[in-house]
């Protein structure tokens, strides 16, 4: 085999397996239903961070209750729960509701952005969603908990 053959077959093969991990680490806008339906089904009162692991699951941080704090991963595919931790913590349950994540990815989407990688709220109520949009460029928007629009937007 020649060296520019070589080379060839080594950028066809990195292409293929960077354009597969960057297809199945999103989920579309229109899966989130999905998503908070498994995330209420598991017992979440409270989120914090939602990320795409593949087409069919997610990893989910949040309250299950004001004392139980819970990171786990879910199929979306079926009832599998993944993998699970859970820890007792002292502090209250804070997040984001079913509606509070309808409604920032609901915003998101008026930006463009037609799935979702990750998505997570701070302390002060700023929420943070990486995603793609429908030409696959990448785009991060911000919002507010609990307002209508976008306080930021960056294209990759």
């Amino acid at each position: 085999m020649t060296f520019k053959t070589l080379m060839i077959a080594s950028a066809t093969t990195l292409a293929l397996v960077a354009g597969s991990a960057q297809a199945d680490g999103s989920l579309g806008l229109d899966r989130i239903d999905a998503v908070l339906d498994r995330a209420q089904t598991f017992g979440f009162t409270h989120i914090e961070e939602i990320e795409a692991k593949g087409r069919d699951a997610v990893e989910i941080e949040g309250w299950l209750d004001d004392e139980w704090y819970a990171d786990v991963r879910l199929s979306l595919s079926g009832d599998d729960v993944l993998r699970e931790e859970r820890k007792r913590l002292i502090t209250s349950a804070w997040g984001m509701t079913a509606d509070d994540v309808r409604q920032a990815l609901s915003s998101a989407g008026a930006e463009g952005m037609t799935e979702f990688e990750s998505l997570q709220i701070d302390e002060a109520g700023n929420i943070e969603i990486e995603g793609r949009g429908q030409n696959g460029r990448e785009l991060e928007v911000t919002t507010r908990q609990g307002q209508d629009g976008v306080i930021g937007v960056e294209h990759d």
